[in-house]
């Protein structure tokens, strides 16, 4: 029994890191169109909690992680081909703390967890318009697309109750559609599809393989503009599968995923940004019973910003 609360936990923990977290919210308004040439140093700060698996069936009564991570990345946009595209590079920082109630396990562990890299482009909708041009832009449809690289550069242990490492490759492609309505569009929809696919961890609890199915989830997002400097938003994603396999034995652990969530953006200036997060996960079969808040801070920098 121990050795399974130990492989519950580990598995626990694996989902926390919030931009490897595969029910985590892309965020709305991602794939609006901006200017060319503008960088964007990106600082987070994000709280979770959870009680439940993600890697395994079995749901603990009394298991309990609390994640604190601090995220830093950075954005570059540019064109492509006459189309809107960026590249984004995130390298978080973490500390994880978690326990079983009635047992003697518990850990922790700080560092660094596993760092990203994106590329994405408009393919409808996304001119690459100079700062000059972009003042004239009128908001209308944009379709767009990206792909996420997580490398498994965070601190891993395999003898170790808690990783903020995966020690395996990831690949996140995403499909989006962002859609400007109402009056004066101040309302915006977004509606991604995306799907999380897993190289194998081959040193899961030391000596065993664990491999995942493709986990695939869609998201919804309503926001709308209060002020030319404040939105808010309604936020919704769903993810089903995932399946786990370890050492060629089916876990028969099939995950569904229902998160909700609210945010809130302000920028006081053109070039200062604050953003509040929440999310919940309100349905969380063989996938955690997450809880998190978060505090984003963007500075950009760049063609046409003053």
């Amino acid at each position: 029994m121990t050795g399974r609360l130990f492989s519950v936990l580990v598995a626990i923990t694996a989902c926390l890191t919030p931009r490897t977290l595969p029910a985590q919210f892309t965020d709305p308004r991602t794939y609006t169109l901006s200017p060319v040439g503008i960088n964007e140093l990106e600082l987070d700060y994000a709280y979770a909690q959870t009680n439940a698996s993600l890697d395994t069936p079995v749901v603990v009564a009394g298991a309990h992680v609390e994640a604190n991570e601090v995220l830093v990345s950075y954005t570059y946009k540019f064109g492509v081909l006459g189309h809107l595209a960026w590249v984004e590079a995130i390298v978080p920082f973490a500390s994880l703390r978690g326990s079983i109630s009635g047992t003697d396990i518990s850990g922790s562990t700080t560092g660094t967890g596993d760092s990203s890299l994106q590329l994405a482009v408009l393919l409808k909708g996304g001119q690459a318009l100079s700062a000059g041009q972009f003042a004239k832009y009128v908001p209308s449809t944009t379709l767009g697309v990206s792909l996420t690289v997580t490398a498994p550069t965070g601190k891993y242990n395999d003898d170790r109750l808690l990783n903020l490492g995966s020690n395996r490759w990831s690949l996140k492609p995403e499909f989006a559609l962002s859609q400007p309505f109402g009056p004066e569009q101040k309302w915006e929809f977004d509606a991604y599809i995306n799907a999380c696919f897993f190289t194998d961890n081959t040193e899961y609890r030391g000596v065993e393989i664990l491999r995942q199915e493709p986990l695939p989830g869609i998201e919804g997002h309503i926001s709308y503009s209060v002020t030319p400097s404040l939105w808010a938003s309604l936020d919704l994603r769903y993810s089903y599968r995932g399946e786990t396999v370890v050492d060629g034995l089916d876990e028969n652990n099939a995950q569904q995923n229902l998160t909700i969530g609210a945010e809130a953006n302000w920028s006081p200036n053109s070039r200062n940004s604050l953003e509040l997060v929440f999310a919940k996960a309100v349905v969380h079969q063989n996938s955690p019973a997450y809880t998190g808040v978060g505090l984003k801070y963007f500075y950009s920098w760049g063609s046409g910003i003053e």
